[in-house]
């Protein structure tokens, strides 16, 4: 399944005699909670998961946004209806950083049928589709969660990554202006800034071919693996998704991803940071 769906191939999905599960994932950092925008309205037959509560454990010494526990993640998704071989798709306000989550914990979680509504809840909106207040009970899924399908990194192989490890928070973030959130500022030695808002334009995925070109720019070099991380975990599976639209890396051979992030390299004192504009 391709990473990305658009409107139009969602609705005629919705449609059709075995519809997808449709996820929805909405959520800003700082609030207010996306659940209240679920219910004043969603698409029809979607199901709010929770990135704090159901789409990561608690946070800790694995950060801010740590991966759940894999019993803790089935239970979620069999509840919301996700079935064994059967299309998932993701959606949330509009740039697909918060979806990109729940399709790389789908994916990570052995499930490949997974996609990203490209332009998000807005896009379905602004187009006049359909939207609803109505819960839907959808029939209990039987997916088996078996983790690991997607690779990740630790700490000390951020550090000693060998090709390009690329930091997908706002500039600003980066060069350490600003921390609004951990406990330090500043960036992991070597790494490039790659924001996740650059791979987006007025809240739809640039096409394969400018991706290329972007990452391309920021120093990324087909010959040399590569690797992303954020502030938490979260918004790097956008990265994760971008890499692979724009045919760099591969649904057999992903980009690994560091789940702990800057919030938890922050949080120990004995890890270099970086500030300014360079690696």
């Amino acid at each position: 399944m391709h990473p990305l769906i658009s409107t139009d191939a969602l609705a005629s999905a919705l449609d059709g005699a075995q519809p997808p599960v449709v996820l929805d994932v909405r959520w800003r950092l700082g609030g207010p909670p996306g659940h209240q925008d679920y219910e004043v309205g969603h698409v029809p037959g979607a199901v709010y998961l929770d990135l704090d509560a159901d789409l990561s454990a608690p946070p800790g010494a694995g950060g801010r946004h740590p991966l759940p526990d894999p019993a803790a993640l089935q239970a979620v998704l069999r509840a919301a209806g996700v079935r064994e071989s059967h299309p998932v798709v993701a959606y949330d306000h509009a740039d697909g950083s918060i979806a990109a989550r729940a399709w790389w914990l789908l994916r990570w979680a052995g499930h490949p049928e997974v996609a990203v509504l490209d332009g998000g809840f807005a896009a379905w909106t602004a187009e006049g589709r359909p939207v609803t207040t109505d819960v839907p009970a959808p029939a209990p899924g039987n997916i088996t969660v078996h983790p690991g399908a997607m690779p990740t990194i630790t700490a000390d192989e951020a550090a000693a990554f060998p090709g390009a490890l690329l930091d997908a928070r706002a500039p600003e973030r980066y060069r350490g202006e600003t921390e609004p959130v951990d406990p330090r500022a500043g960036h992991i030695p070597g790494a490039l800034n790659a924001p996740t808002a650059g791979h987006t334009e007025a809240g739809r995925w640039l096409p394969a071919t400018a991706l290329a070109e972007r990452f391309a720019a920021i120093g990324v070099d087909r010959d040399r693996p590569v690797a992303a991380y954020c502030g938490s975990g979260v918004t790097a599976g956008s990265v994760v998704l971008a890499l692979e639209v724009a045919g760099i890396t591969s649904p057999t051979a992903p980009a690994p991803l560091y789940p702990g992030s800057w919030s938890q390299w922050s949080g120990d004192p004995t890890r270099p940071a970086t500030t300014g504009p360079t690696p």
